[in-house]
């Protein structure tokens, strides 16, 4: 797809060269030439074509947070052992006066 863009842009930039060199043409319509029959439909191009990568990309993003988020969400995922609360049988540990 990208050497079609790049044959593209120099079809059209030899035509804004040819408009600007021209004896009746303008540096301002070699310019206008090159952006509007050439920048302006290649990057519209370029992006309507992108679009399903960009889809893909986004949903195998949104999967991979979704296995990270499901994985974190496990009981005891951190590792480190639970707290016991006061009172079920493990006492406190204190100086002796």
């Amino acid at each position: 797809m990208y050497l079609i863009v790049i044959g593209w842009i120099y079809v059209t930039l030899m035509m804004a060269v040819a408009e600007a060199a021209s004896s009746t043409g303008t540096l301002l319509g070699g310019i206008a030439t090159f952006v509007f029959y050439g920048l302006a439909p290649m990057a519209l191009l370029v992006y309507l074509m992108g679009s399903p990568a960009r889809r893909r990309a986004i949903k195998a993003r949104e999967a991979a947070a979704g296995q990270a988020e499901a994985a974190s969400s496990e009981p005891d995922a951190g590792g480190q052992p639970p707290a016991a609360a006061e009172g079920e049988g493990v006492a406190p540990v204190r100086k002796e006066p």
